[in-house]
């Protein structure tokens, strides 16, 4: 009954990300039913160590992202865990040949979440390569079936997408990342007196840069994942549009969303471009 178990550990890892992301949820059934279960796992994973450092008030957070850790090896090495996301995502890791440096990365991260608020430029990129690059590295490992020579041609792109996305939440998330978590998430801004425009337009124009050398890679995806990542992709470039349209005092005091009927129509824009219109 290992399998049994084992496939509802895939649907609670699908079931958290989609309790917790929208954006992405809508951007993961896109793909071709082969790859789902295993980015579902991906993001149940970064999900449950991400609300450890956010959410576990109260507790001790360095400890449980310590134990996480240790549980986290554990699984991948013996290929087993009770954990059920863990064992999605064990199973995924040892699947496509997932590096643990990657992993690592990642868990090195979320720490540095513990006791920082605010980041300098070389720990600010430390953090961005752990906290979003390593995820998107972890998803084309998926994407490509372990292929390191495909993996190898399409890394970069990779990287500066999920460096993308994540910018693009760091600015929309200003403001309860001040009030409810206490940090700033703008390269050497130290204080809230400090986030300025000029320091917003800067990050803004790191993200226009990435999204444009991520487009290079998504195009060369295999057809099966190309829209449910294209999909992602303008729905965060719509966002980031949106937000560069606003002063910080704005972001300071709201959220930008966008609608369901809007996210909608940028998933049929996606459909057309690349089924229809072939997009390469």
């Amino acid at each position: 009954m290992l399998q049994l178990f084992s496939d509802t550990s895939f649907k609670l890892s699908k079931r958290l990300t989609n309790s917790y992301s929208t954006s992405f949820s809508w951007g993961i059934k896109a793909f071709s039913t082969e790859y789902r279960d295993y980015i579902y796992a991906v993001y149940g994973y970064v999900r449950l160590a991400d609300e450890i450092v956010d959410s576990f008030h109260g507790y001790n957070k360095a400890e449980l992202l310590n134990k996480l850790r240790e549980d986290t090896w554990k699984a991948i090495d013996e290929g087993i865990s009770t954990n059920p996301i863990l064992q999605a995502f064990q199973i995924t890791v040892n699947k496509f040949n997932i590096d643990k440096e990657l992993i690592e990365a990642f868990l090195k991260s979320m720490e540095m979440d513990l006791s920082n608020s605010s980041y300098k430029r070389d720990y600010y990129d430390t953090y961005i390569y752990g906290s979003a690059e390593v995820v998107g590295l972890m998803c084309l490992k998926v994407f490509i079936h372990g292929n390191q020579q495909k993996y190898d041609e399409l890394k970069f792109a990779a990287k500066q997408l999920g460096s993308a996305f994540q910018k693009v939440n760091f600015l929309r998330d200003i403001k309860s990342d001040i009030q409810e978590r206490g940090r700033i998430y703008l390269p050497d801004v130290h204080e809230e007196v400090f986030i300025t425009n000029s320091s917003k337009r800067k990050l803004e124009e790191e993200v226009e840069n990435e999204f444009r050398d991520a487009l290079i890679g998504i195009m060369k995806l295999p057809i099966g994942v190309k829209l449910g990542v294209y999909s992602a992709y303008l729905y965060y470039y719509f966002l980031f549009k949106k937000i560069k349209s606003l002063d910080v005092d704005e972001l300071l005091s709201r959220r930008v969303r966008i609608s369901n009927f809007k996210k909608f129509l940028l998933l049929l824009k996606s459909v057309i471009e690349v089924k229809v219109l072939r997009l390469t």
